[in-house]
């Protein structure tokens, strides 16, 4: 059987590659978080069923976060709902391709060419792009901020 300081160890390892995770495009920072919640639960018991619901509570609202925030984003800077899937798209083809900065830009670049297209009006475009690109860097703020609470937490309980 797995020590379990062995596996205290792998549950803050994913508890902080969560918060790290959140902070990149594509990489699952709330469910790593969550199970590192799980894997020290199953190793130490705690922390109590209360609590453990409460994180992984948080843990799927930050799922949520990650996944509907851009889209959000885009819907309240005038673009359509094919622009938000179009983007999406491209998001994750330039995820294997480029990189964090890649995605931002590429992201923008095709909420302004579609919204332009589609609206014919640079401004509206611009509009889209620029709205649509802040959203997405504040849901990787809200992300961490939350991953980060749930770090927090378990440090807490680890150390009381």
């Amino acid at each position: 059987m797995i020590p379990e300081l062995v596996l205290v160890a792998l549950a803050f390892l994913l508890l902080v590659a969560g918060v790290a995770g959140s902070l990149v495009p594509q990489v699952p920072g709330a469910p790593l978080s969550v199970a590192g919640v799980l894997v020290y639960w199953w190793a130490t018991g705690e922390p109590g069923t209360v609590l453990l619901v409460v994180l992984v509570l948080i843990g799927v609202l930050t799922w949520v976060v990650d996944f509907v925030g851009g889209a959000v984003a885009a819907r309240v800077g005038g673009a359509s709902n094919l622009t938000a899937v179009v983007a999406g798209l491209v998001g994750l083809v330039l995820f294997f391709v480029t990189g964090p900065l890649g995605i931002i830009l590429g992201v923008t670049a095709t909420v302004f060419a579609v919204e332009f297209y589609r609206q014919q009006d640079a401004r509206k475009g611009l509009k889209a792009a620029l709205v649509t690109t802040a959203g997405m860097l504040a849901s990787g703020v809200v992300q961490a901020l939350l991953t980060g609470s749930i770090l927090v937490a378990m440090v807490g309980v680890a150390l009381l």
